[in-house]
């Protein structure tokens, strides 16, 4: 939290999940100069800046990702940049896909010129599991983000601006996630389940927090982070949340996966385990990391998917996950 001490961050889509939580973080736990929410949404914003009545280091920033001229005055004497913007609904990307695109894309592509242009030191990508391998526009979007995010770094040439990109899985509790939406169904005592096989990354909203802020004080820029998480079943989320509970099983939708993925096997070439996490180093001649890096190679082969990990969550450690929330 050290690095903050002092410093502007602005972190965009700042109402949502993970922006909450991030100011939160920030605020409690660092003694920033100030932390800027840029988003679209002038009564998330208001509802948000309740919480904070005497907080002088907080400001709100009204703007779309879309907008590069208010993304370029928005960053003005900014030192870190956390990019957490996106459309993010996988069916709704899938029936309006353009919109997808000016958001995930060009937006991202906006961030990044703004952040080179206005000398922003440090930006860090938030990207998904789905961004691996995609098979959905939502997935497919956020990978060319994290492409963008990635050659950033050789358009901002000699400058001190760095650019890199954290991908994690699915995050208990956020909104559109599967624990509001199996909590809507519960009166019913009918869970509907895509597949009794279906299993997936599962991480804490703090945990996601911690692992962006460990990731931003470490980056020398050009690398996707990629934490060591724990999987779970979907049956076995929906007994821990309603034991007695009848599961319908309804099949898979269009554009989602049995299981999920993070780390392909195309990209073990180019991945180090750190330990806690894993490193995926881009594939470009100019990479330079700044200090050697002390990651061991993963195994020739090798992938990260959500139905081969070494780690996974019980039902009780499922339950006490969500009640957490």
């Amino acid at each position: 939290m050290s690095i903050f001490d002092g410093r502007s961050v602005l972190i965009t889509g700042g109402t949502g999940s993970f922006g909450k939580r991030f100011v939160a973080s920030v605020l409690r736990f660092a003694d920033p100069k100030r932390v800027i929410v840029f988003s679209r949404d002038e009564l998330k914003q208001y509802e948000m800046q309740q919480l904070y009545p005497n907080e002088p280091r907080l400001r709100f920033f009204i703007g779309d990702v879309r907008d590069y001229g208010r993304l370029y005055r928005a960053f003005h004497e900014v030192d870190f940049v956390v990019h957490a913007a996106a459309l993010k609904q996988v069916p709704a990307a899938e029936y309006n896909p353009s919109e997808a695109v000016k958001t995930n894309v060009h937006g991202a592509q906006n961030v990044i010129e703004a952040a080179i242009e206005q000398g922003v030191e440090r930006t860090i990508a938030l990207s998904t599991d789905k961004a691996s391998s995609p098979i959905n526009l939502y997935g497919a979007t956020k990978l060319v983000s994290d492409k963008l995010f990635i050659a950033g770094n050789a358009y901002a040439g000699g400058t001190k601006t760095r650019f890199s990109v954290v991908r994690y899985g699915n995050v208990v509790g956020s909104r559109g996630s599967v624990v509001p939406f199996f909590e809507d169904r519960l009166r019913d005592g009918v869970l509907p389940i895509t597949d009794e096989r279906m299993t997936r990354f599962w991480i804490t909203l703090g945990q996601g927090v911690d692992f962006v802020i460990q990731s931003l004080g470490a980056m020398t820029g050009g690398e996707l982070f990629v934490p060591k998480i724990p999987s779970m079943r979907i049956v076995d989320l929906a007994r821990a949340m309603a034991p007695d509970a009848r599961l319908e099983i309804i099949g898979i939708r269009p554009g989602e996966k049995l299981h999920e993925e993070m780390i392909a096997v195309t990209d073990s070439r180019r991945t180090l385990d750190m330990g806690t996490h894993y490193l995926i180093q881009p594939e470009m001649e100019w990479w330079r990391p700044e200090v050697p890096l002390d990651g061991a190679p993963v195994p020739d082969g090798f992938s990260y998917t959500s139905d081969a990990n070494s780690e996974w969550l019980t039902v009780d450690q499922l339950r006490e996950m969500v009640a957490s929330v």
